[in-house]
């Protein structure tokens, strides 16, 4: 099958790798043109476009998918089937309905459920017990087209949006390979999203993780580690910028609202933040200009009062 693959950031590699490890043709990679990365803002290539080279695969960065030229060229190659997998672009009718295949969608949610961006962190943050992959025939919506195919992933109870994504990009990458072995085969039986039971969630930037400690313990505990390793939950202690990469939930129902956000600590291994609800233990932490480290090693070479207030 000849494919045009569309996708940017890692979640999209390795299903670039399944295609080209299944034997498909790809006639062309798809991604977002190079930025500027680092201090030095030296231009940096998406980890879609290193992977295509490595595989000596031809790359198309168009600035808009919209452009004519962008569309014609696609139209050139002429594909069976175009593969999307967080490309990063709304793309346009002309080339949504033009392959024989359609366009097929790898999204990281159990669709209608979680429909739009940063779906992995907010199936962490709400707590589900569940995840998953949709494989789905694109439309002009976000994320409404039809049902191909699905996977699910029970979450684990100290998941992080970091080890979901890795487990989703692997489920993904194999469900894909799936569908285009069944979409050649004529076995795909698409079926309709049921709009009743959708859900949509916001993008996610590095200003959402701010702690704020009148927030229920458990929900704060689920923010650690829906943002770890990106953009990551952060507080600020002594005017520094404190970032939080792993926490456990105390229970205790006596702590008073006047107290959220103070420091419980001994010195040597607890660092307990008062929230409502209890305590969020602090297990691995960073402090601005510092290497991530775990408390132990923290309080070792850092004193810390007794009721210092994070804000």
């Amino acid at each position: 099958m000849k494919v045009v693959f569309m996708g940017t950031p890692d979640f999209a590699v390795g299903t670039l790798e399944a295609i080209v490890g299944a034997g498909h043709e790809v006639a062309a990679v798809v991604t977002q043109p190079d930025k500027p990365k680092g201090r030095g803002g030296v231009m940096a290539m998406s980890p879609v476009k290193e992977c295509a080279l490595s595989h000596g695969l031809t790359v198309l960065q168009p600035l808009k998918a919209r452009n004519p030229e962008f569309i014609e060229e696609i139209k050139a190659i002429n594909p069976d089937v175009i593969v999307v997998v967080a490309f990063g672009q709304i793309i346009p009718s002309e080339i949504i309905h033009m392959p024989k295949y359609g366009c097929i969608n790898v999204h990281a949610s159990l669709l209608p459920k979680y429909r739009g961006a940063s779906p992995i962190q907010w199936t962490v943050l709400d707590g589900c017990e569940y995840s998953g992959v949709t494989t789905m025939l694109m439309d002009e919506g976000i994320d409404t087209g039809d049902i191909l195919e699905t996977a699910t992933v029970k979450l684990d109870e100290k998941e992080t949006g970091g080890s979901l994504f890795d487990r989703l990009s692997l489920v993904g990458a194999k469900l894909l390979v799936e569908t285009l072995d069944k979409a050649e085969a004529g076995q795909l039986h698409p079926v309709k999203q049921d709009d009743s039971q959708s859900s949509y969630v916001r993008m996610i930037d590095k200003s959402f993780g701010l702690m704020d400690f009148t927030q229920p313990v458990e929900v704060l505990e689920r923010r650690v580690r829906a943002l770890n390793p990106w953009p990551s939950a952060f507080t600020h202690m002594d005017e520094k910028l404190l970032k939080i990469w792993d926490a456990t939930v105390i229970q205790d129902n006596n702590v008073k609202a006047g107290d959220y956000g103070k420091v419980k600590t001994d010195g040597k291994t607890c660092f307990m933040v008062a929230c409502d609800g209890g305590y969020l233990s602090v297990n691995e932490l960073q402090l601005e200009g510092k290497k991530r480290m775990k408390v132990e090693d923290f309080l070792r070479g850092y004193s810390i009062k007794e009721g210092t207030v994070l804000s």
